[in-house]
């Protein structure tokens, strides 16, 4: 079968969780037959899927522009061009309005917003010409969630990031777009799905009927980082989730509880 992407090589950052859409995209990578970077804060499960699928693994905080300037810059010693770059990298921080801080909101922006400009930023330098920006973002943008206010807000900051970007970059032929997802079971929701009350509220609100899996991301970054004529989009793909709503935290076992007592990790979500 032919492969799709054969000889191009790809960026993926925050894909050091087992189970999560950056590691599934990664795969998804490298069996289209990409030369794959895959990079995230975590050094050693970094290095397991680099082994498995034959890639190259870095660390790089999605906050710090230093390190996503080197990790584009790894991409090209590695393999001396870079055509898709795909960032994943998340941090779903808490926090209603009312009870937010300085310092949850620098958070909240520092990698969901700060580390996507400097993704697009670094990436479209190294590509040059000709290529795909993925950014992984979120139905948060859009649809509003109790307590996840910070988070929210430096998503809709990328959504209109990409609009920039598209017009800046489109000159030169480099395609950026995000995904909006919403929930999906990865390693990132903590096993919040298990419950199946829980579980039937969520999929209450999804006209496809059930929860997102990540190899459901990762097929669409796919398609966006290869053959699609689109920019400056902000897909949303969760199922027809948005035409819908999140789950108000009353409609929950336990009410807001449900999302507060699971740590969400800094990961995809």
């Amino acid at each position: 079968m032919q492969q799709k992407l054969a000889d191009k090589v790809a960026v993926v950052l925050g894909a050091s969780a087992q189970g999560g859409c950056g590691w599934a995209i990664a795969e998804v990578l490298a069996r289209e037959g990409c030369k794959v970077v895959v990079a995230a804060r975590r050094e050693t499960p970094l290095r397991e899927l680099a082994a498995r699928i034959g890639g190259t693994a870095t660390v790089c905080d999605a906050g710090r522009e230093d390190q996503v300037s080197e990790l584009a810059a790894t991409a090209l010693r590695a393999y001396g061009s870079l055509h898709i770059a795909i960032n994943a990298a998340g941090a779903p921080f808490r926090s209603s309005i009312a009870d937010v801080t300085t310092e949850v909101l620098q958070s909240a922006l520092n990698v969901n917003y700060f580390g996507c400009v400097y993704f697009v930023k670094h990436m479209a330098a190294a590509i040059g010409a000709n290529g795909s920006i993925v950014l992984i973002s979120s139905m948060c943008a859009t649809h509003p969630v109790e307590n996840f206010a910070a988070y929210g807000c430096a998503k809709a900051a990328t959504s209109s990031l990409v609009r920039y970007a598209a017009l800046e970059y489109g000159g030169r032929n480099i395609r950026v777009n995000a995904i909006l997802p919403g929930p999906i079971e990865s390693s990132a929701s903590q096993g919040l799905f298990l419950n199946r009350e829980i579980r039937g509220a969520f999929e209450k609100e999804i006209p496809l009927g059930r929860i997102a899996q990540p190899e459901d991301i990762a097929e669409a970054a796919i398609w966006l980082a290869g053959p699609s004529f689109l920019t400056g989009v902000n897909l949303q793909l969760n199922g027809g989730n948005f035409l819908q709503r999140f789950p108000r935290a009353e409609e929950l076992p336990g009410g807001s509880k449900a999302y507060q007592e699971r740590p969400l990790k800094r990961a995809a979500i």
